[in-house]
């Protein structure tokens, strides 16, 4: 079998975007290029790698899971080769950030800055996914690591603590709770309740008040956490949330009012992920340290 190294990496490109066309983008390649050299590596393995579909993209079979995730480890094993001859150790490579679209705009910056001070030779990618879509990426080998909250991830995953938050309720100004020192989830109940409409957010968010009996109204859901906090601020009900940006005011400039909850509430982890029958590589297991170092130096949400 005569596979060389860049048809190993058109064929992790391609499933990383889920798209020739993309990967062409991204590699600066012709389109044809990388078709035939997928084509190739297909046959070579005598199976299909992705299925194609057509105005969709291409997405991995089972076999082609398998072949991208060793296709990684073997790209990953030759750039520290690369490195040998260094006098230190080079950590270099690519590195493939997921990162759940609520805390990604929080934390992905300052994490890539920090990693790239520490491995400059190290090219990162980072991508906001939803719950769902984060998942499947780190199954299909398409993301290397997953920055996200704690919530349906599968067994085989692992779990890196990196900080735990506790819930507050969002009211707009003027609310009658908000002078209150702290609320219960008995007071928000009274009220038309905001959530968003990812799947694993808003169950958990019903399941805190199902866990205290009580049954809260939540007939509004909006597509994305800051579309949340606008809605709040703008009267039309309230929200609990773990997520706290730095200034309490929403999109269109308007107060928010953020109170501790008084209920017994278990925290919320922020965590990195992977999928444990892979391997990591030295890129990997270095930014699980530059995360582990940040978040214990720095004040998340602070008020």
């Amino acid at each position: 079998m005569n596979l060389t190294l860049v048809q190993l990496r058109y064929l992790v490109t391609v499933a990383r975007h889920g798209s020739v066309t993309a990967a062409a983008r991204t590699l600066n390649v012709s389109q044809p290029s990388i078709s035939v050299a997928i084509d190739n590596v297909e046959q070579a393995f005598g199976q299909k790698l992705f299925v194609r579909q057509r105005g969709s993209g291409v997405s991995l079979t089972s076999f082609g899971r398998s072949a991208v995730a060793k296709a990684k480890q073997v790209l990953a094993e030759a750039d520290e080769l690369a490195g040998l001859g260094s006098r230190e150790a080079v950590v270099a490579g690519e590195l493939v950030l997921g990162c759940f679209e609520d805390l990604a705009p929080y934390f992905a910056p300052a994490l890539i800055r920090s990693f790239s001070k520490r491995c400059p030779a190290v090219e990162i990618v980072v991508r906001d996914e939803t719950f769902e879509t984060l998942g499947r990426r780190i199954r299909d080998s398409a993301v290397d690591l997953g920055l996200t909250y704690d919530l349906g991830l599968p067994s085989h995953f692992a779990r890196i603590l990196l900080h735990e938050l506790r819930p507050h309720a969002l009211l707009p100004a003027g609310h009658q709770l908000a002078d209150r020192p702290a609320v219960s989830l008995a007071d928000l109940a009274a009220y038309p309740l905001i959530t968003t409409d990812q799947p694993q957010s808003w169950q958990h968010m019903l399941d805190l008040f199902l866990s205290r009996g009580l049954s809260p109204v939540a007939d509004i859901t909006t597509s994305s956490f800051e579309l949340q906090r606008s809605m709040v601020a703008n009267g039309f009900g309230v929200a609990v949330s773990y997520t706290r940006p730095h200034g309490d005011r929403s999109y269109d400039g308007l107060p928010l009012i953020c109170k501790p909850l008084s209920d017994p509430l278990p925290m919320q982890r922020i965590i990195l992920t992977h999928d444990t029958r892979q391997r990591l590589s030295n890129a990997a297991l270095a930014f699980i340290e530059v995360a582990k170092d940040w978040f214990s130096t720095h004040d998340v949400f602070a008020s």
